[in-house]
């Protein structure tokens, strides 16, 4: 939010709020109560062309109004609202025949009803409608179909990840258990957002997950501060196979019956496929990101037979173009601008008196910096003018780790990276190219802003102080809008809890084949590597895992 832009916007239309009685709280919006625009003084007749006769002022134009409604016996008009700069006003009037009444005298230009606008609560994210979780369990919904109030009550699923924020309003009630110490914490964020397209609450905030409220979680935190083994040093992004395997285990251990694993990497092993086959001839059900590199190279776990590989489509059902594609990919999802809970909540970027939604770049320096800001363009060279200078880079050409490592060079005291395309800029810091890449770290504090935020800043705020914020703090009513693979694959884990709900006593195998069954065909008829059977469907799905 640009807070000078916006202010002047407010400003347009801040005049005077008049106080009444009569404008007391109802049960719903009246439409009576409409916006009044009054026309030009000179169109009106109420001025002489030559200035003779004083204008009369909006003030006395509204009472003028009001006595003629009074005289016309159309009931009085309640004055709400008085907009001098745009010649208009709000009023409250008693009848249907008195807006009539209002819109036939000449000195009105136009009369609107003054439209209601709701508070907005809980929303429900595209993909939920998309696999059609709502048709399952929602009885308030038209259309809902009977499936045995199939919710997902009953089902364990385990999510793999970077712990969750057990705090969050979203999973208030919710049975959670987990493993190791520390895995109701998330300084990753991943694991949250995977967590809350699961299972959020239908309540009366922010979103609602495949199996709102019902399922139970069980946590295994393997990335960030607190996760074991290769995640010991904090690492968001990376690590082991054997790490995974033993992941698994726990999770068969404590009873789940599904697997969420929103992660993956390039190279097979094959004692990692034995463990996960092991897992599946247990009974549990586990489901992986078919991969976000855009190409044809398998992700593994997703690879392994055992395992159920998910690709990513968008709102149109169209695969995401980051999406990997392969023989093995078995099922589609949304992924395309999810939004979800998130446990950390952002300070935003300020410049001067305005304020933008940033997020810490992942592997920046968790630190505060603020001083002056340069525009350094792609960043591509460093220069001596940067030096104690907060550095505006444009997404594009280089990498963002070479523009931040440019921006030290120049003695820089911190960096913004404005996107180059439509959309919030999520980022991290690694070596290496794709898909063999490595995470890595700065001594800069840095931040990734919009496209639209970044142009505003460079075109209209030279001059002004910035304060860049890389240290994220604990939220529990945050959300954030995500993309990946990562987050097709709860859409899945969540249907696959909710359809097996319907049948308690199926088996892992008849939970997936009902899944692959009555898929949306979406691409090329019948399995493809782009989007493999299809979109999951939850209510064709549990009528097909009933009928064996």
């Amino acid at each position: 939010m640009k807070q000078s832009k916006l202010m002047c916007a407010l400003g347009l239309g801040l005049a005077t709020m008049i106080a009444s009685a009569a404008s007391a709280a109802q049960e719903g919006p009246n439409p009576n109560r409409v916006w009044v625009k009054f026309k030009s003084v000179n169109a009106a007749g109420s001025a002489s062309a030559r200035g003779a006769v004083a204008a009369p002022n909006l003030g006395q134009r509204i009472q003028a109004l009001r006595s003629k409604l009074g005289a016309a016996k159309a009931g009085d008009a309640v004055l709400n609202y008085q907009f001098d700069r745009i010649n208009a006003a709000v009023m409250t009037l008693a009848s249907p025949e008195a807006v009539k009444a209002l819109r036939a005298n000449p000195d009105v230009e136009s009369v609107e009803i003054d439209q209601p606008r709701y508070l907005q609560a809980q929303s429900v994210p595209y993909g939920i409608d998309q696999v059609q979780a709502r048709d399952a369990w929602d009885a308030n919904r038209d259309g809902v179909i009977d499936t045995g109030a199939a919710t997902g009550a009953g089902i364990k699923v385990c999510i793999i990840d970077s712990g969750l924020n057990k705090n969050h309003e979203e999973f208030a009630g919710l049975t959670i258990t987990g493993y190791p110490t520390g895995w109701d914490t998330d300084t990753c964020g991943h694991g949250t957002h995977v967590a809350g397209t699961i299972a959020a609450a239908n309540n009366s905030a922010g979103v609602v997950g495949v199996s709102p409220g019902k399922v139970s979680l069980h946590i295994v935190k393997i990335f960030g501060s607190n996760g074991y083994n290769g995640g010991e040093h904090g690492q968001c992004s990376w690590t082991y196979s054997s790490t995974l395997a033993d992941a698994a285990q726990r999770c068969q251990a404590a009873g789940a019956k599904v697997i969420n694993m929103s992660l993956g990497g390039p190279n097979s092993s094959i004692t990692e496929r034995t463990a996960f086959q092991t897992v599946a001839d247990a009974g549990v059900l586990s489901i992986a990101a078919a991969g976000n590199d855009g190409n044809n190279t398998q992700s593994y776990p997703a690879g392994y037979s055992s395992v159920v590989s998910v690709a990513a489509v968008d709102s149109a059902n169209v695969k995401a173009g980051f999406s990997q594609f392969t023989p093995k990919v078995e099922l589609a999802a949304p992924g395309v601008d999810v939004q979800s809970t998130y446990p950390l909540k952002n300070d935003p970027l300020t410049v001067g008196t305005s304020s933008f939604a940033a997020t810490p770049v992942a592997g920046s320096k968790q630190a505060t910096a603020s001083a002056a800001w340069v525009n350094g363009g792609l960043c591509q060279t460093s220069s001596s003018t940067w030096r104690n200078k907060i550095v505006v880079c444009q997404r594009g050409t280089n990498t963002f780790l070479d523009k931040i490592t440019k921006a030290k060079s120049g003695r820089a005291a911190g960096v913004v990276i404005y996107n180059n395309v439509d959309g919030a800029l999520n980022i991290g810091l690694y070596t290496g190219t794709a898909p063999n890449l490595s995470p890595t770290t700065t001594t800069l504090p840095a931040v990734g802003i919009s496209k639209a935020d970044g142009e505003y800043l460079v075109a209209n705020l030279a001059g002004q102080t910035a304060t860049v914020d890389a240290t994220p703090s604990v939220a529990n009513n945050a959300y954030q809008t995500m993309s990946g693979t990562s987050m097709a694959t709860p859409h899945v884990a969540g249907s696959a809890a909710v359809v097996w709900s319907a049948k308690p006593t199926a088996t892992a195998q008849q939970v997936r084949d009902a899944l692959d069954a009555t898929a949306l065909d979406i691409d090329a008829a019948g399995r493809d590597d782009n989007t493999g059977w299809g979109l999951v469907q939850i209510p064709a799905a549990i009528a097909e895992l009933q009928a064996q």
